[in-house]
């Protein structure tokens, strides 16, 4: 595995890691969508302490729930393959969209308990084109330095969403896009499709 791609992957874990824990905290039902500081604070506080309570399926089958609750899944996955859907046929477009939120889980949640122990703490919020905004974070592991994390948000039926994430100077979203790219250049969308089926 090449280096980069293991900084990705540390990446999606950190990132996951931070969003995981509200769904295990038994505030989790009271997330505060009321402004974007609010909804980072109250959507992680609490929740490594908790992610070290229960199983890997439990973690997973949490952070299924947050992606449908707390992410804004149907966006941030059609910005993956935006230059791909003129090419794809509805089925392909609705199978993609169908595994999804199981390849996520599948790829990354047996990393998160690497994070179990950091803290998370909000620099500042700043506004962004289109009513969204950023919220930039620090997220601290014991024993290591901080790493830098801005969450982009957007409004998705009235409530805030997570659209991206870059975490450590990586934007998430591209560097997942960029992976996916390669495997439907080499071996078509229907490969795509196959891969994240089998990383549920």
């Amino acid at each position: 595995m090449s280096p980069k791609f293991r900084n990705v992957l540390a990446a999606m874990a950190i990132a996951s890691g931070v969003l995981l824990p509200a769904m295990t905290s038994p505030a989790a039902a009271a997330v505060d969508t009321s402004d974007p500081q609010r909804f980072v604070q109250t959507l992680t506080s609490d929740g490594f302490a908790a992610m070290r309570v229960g199983s890997r399926e439990t973690a997973k089958a949490k952070f299924r729930a947050l992606l449908a609750q707390n992410v804004a899944v149907d966006l941030i996955g059609d910005r993956l393959i935006r230059r791909w859907l003129p090419k794809i046929t509805p089925a392909q477009h609705e199978q993609y969209k169908t595994l999804l939120p199981g390849y996520v889980v599948g790829t990354y949640a047996d990393r998160l308990f690497e994070y179990s122990d950091s803290t998370i703490r909000i620099v500042r919020v700043q506004p962004t084109a289109g009513g969204g905004a950023d919220v930039i974070t620090q997220v601290t592991k014991p024993g290591a330095q901080p790493i830098a994390a801005t969450w982009s948000l957007t409004k998705v039926g009235g409530v805030w969403k997570v659209l991206n994430l870059n975490v450590a100077g990586i934007n998430v979203a591209m560097a997942q896009a960029a992976d996916f790219d390669s495997v439907i250049q080499r071996q078509g969308f229907d490969a795509l499709l196959k891969l994240m089926a089998a990383r549920k």
